[in-house]
């Protein structure tokens, strides 16, 4: 008869089946923590906080324009969603620190700080050890990079900013928020491209569905409109070049679209257990209850022309929240406004709901008005899809205009809609075929 502990090796080394180790008890998906958004914050072309970001959503107000921060005359692409009257230094304890931050790093504190303050949150009075922060980015700080590039290249290496890699590095956001806000539960950057806001967001969800934190700041961030990265995605001839009319260059679904629009900025949430969250009488603004991921594992940059890892990824949302397909309402979708991306998206959302990506499902592209930002994409589209949810309008795809034959669903054409929705799933894909769906409910209590 073998000892406990010789049993208890023997499960180890051979997976008996009555071992507890590892078993469905201990997986996360199944444990009964739900999981419940309490602040929003953004920064973006269209606004520098939640008020009026959402405002001119509604409105379908476009903040693409003539960029204007940097020679454009050579480039292919002279338009973009850049942030404009943004001052950082209100975020920063000492406004020198703000200095010494790149744009993308600057823009996640900014948008940190909003949602932490409309959550209500207090990490001297709040467990600091029980929250933590998971911010992506697809690039990091790139406007770093081309300076100290440049610097090196004209005055010599003496010259380089002895404060550039701590600028450049993806993780720095997460990692002066944490040092801000004295959190010191989990933190990382999530890297995966046009994804990575939707990934941070996802895992940051699973981080308290596992029991490793009560609160999560969560979300992505991004400034790419800058030379080099518009030059760069010009000549791979992604970028529209509808410089003559900045306003309407961004037209997911529609058949003159010639390319996405770079646009910059942040978008945060709060995420709670939420027992958490109620105990401290915190306003809940909606529950995410699904996150689904997959990879394409096509081409670099190219989706799968079937959508299949889209589909996927929905799938696995949707089998995370317990609903069927026919429970939700409305998708946000990735949406990015160009010619092989927009037609991969429909066909993954007609493989994923069937009748009812026809018949009752509703989906717009919020990135008509804001552009594509990248990394940061996927926290604003998810603050989207929580305004959407609290107050029952859908925003537009704005510029849809003659609908692509190929992308033939109902996409809430120019102007919002007044739905009362209790569900609604976001979409993030990004290059080299990585994707993530995330799906939030009205709170029900």
């Amino acid at each position: 008869m073998r000892t406990g502990i010789a049993r208890h090796l023997s499960c180890l080394a051979f997976s008996i089946p009555d071992c507890n180790i590892g078993s469905r008890d201990h997986d996360p998906l199944t444990m009964k923590r739900r999981v419940v958004i309490t602040g929003l914050g953004v920064v973006t072309s269209m606004g520098t906080d939640l008020k009026k970001v959402w405002e001119n959503l509604v409105e379908g107000r476009s903040g693409i324009r003539k960029v204007s921060s940097f020679e454009t005359s050579d480039l292919k692409c002279q338009i973009g969603g850049e942030v404009l009257d943004f001052d950082p230094a209100p975020y920063f304890g000492n406004p020198r620190d703000a200095k010494r931050a790149d744009r993308y790093i600057r823009f996640s504190v900014a948008a940190s700080k909003m949602a932490v303050t409309q959550a209500g949150l207090d990490f001297e009075s709040d467990d600091p050890d029980r929250a933590g922060v998971f911010l992506g980015t697809g690039i990091g700080g790139l406007q770093t990079i081309e300076e100290n590039q440049r610097i090196l290249y004209d005055r010599g290496p003496g010259k380089v900013s002895a404060f550039g890699i701590p600028m450049m590095i993806g993780n720095a956001a997460g990692g002066i928020v944490a040092m801000d806000l004295g959190i010191t539960g989990p933190n990382f950057c999530v890297t995966s491209a046009c994804a990575s806001g939707s990934h941070a967001i996802g895992e940051a969800w699973k981080t308290i569905k596992f029991g490793d934190a009560d609160t999560m700041i969560a979300g992505g961030s991004e400034s790419t409109v800058t030379r080099l990265a518009i030059a760069g995605f010009s000549k791979m001839r992604a970028l529209s070049t509808r410089n003559d009319d900045p306003e309407s260059a961004s037209r997911p679904f529609d058949r003159d679209r010639d390319g996405f629009v770079m646009g910059e900025g942040a978008g945060v949430v709060v995420l709670e257990e939420m027992e958490h969250a109620k105990k401290r009488g915190a306003d809940i603004l909606c529950e995410l209850i699904g996150y689904g991921t997959s990879a394409d594992a096509f081409h670099p940059t190219m989706p799968h022309p079937e959508g299949r890892g889209a589909s996927k990824c929905m799938d696995r949302a949707l089998k995370h929240s317990g609903l069927n397909p026919d429970q939700i309402d409305y998708i946000n979708a990735h949406g990015t406004s160009t010619p092989q991306g927009d037609i991969a998206e429909t066909m993954a959302i007609k493989k994923s709901f069937g009748d009812h990506a026809k018949d009752g499902l509703v989906v717009s592209s919020t990135k008509s008005m804001t552009g594509h930002l990248l990394g940061a994409a996927g926290g604003v589209e998810v603050a989207a899809c929580a305004m959407a949810l609290r107050n029952g309008v859908i925003p537009p795809t704005v510029n849809l205009e003659n609908p692509d034959p190929e992308c033939d669903l109902d996409y809430v054409p120019k102007e919002a809609r007044e739905v009362p929705i209790q569900t609604a799933l976001s979409n993030s894909f990004g290059f080299g075929g990585t994707n993530a769906s995330l799906i939030m409910s009205r709170y029900s209590g």
